[in-house]
């Protein structure tokens, strides 16, 4: 592989364990929604 396309790897790699991680620290930092009295039907 050229160098262009390992530092273009990288990159790409980074931006998506980057965004999994980033969402994963917002979902933890929620608290659970309280039951607003919907029911399954």
């Amino acid at each position: 592989m050229s160098t262009e396309a390992i530092i273009l790897m990288l990159v790409s790699m980074a931006i998506l364990w980057g965004g999994l991680v980033v969402a994963i620290i917002r979902l933890r930092g929620h608290e659970l929604p309280e039951d607003s009295g919907h029911r399954d039907l």
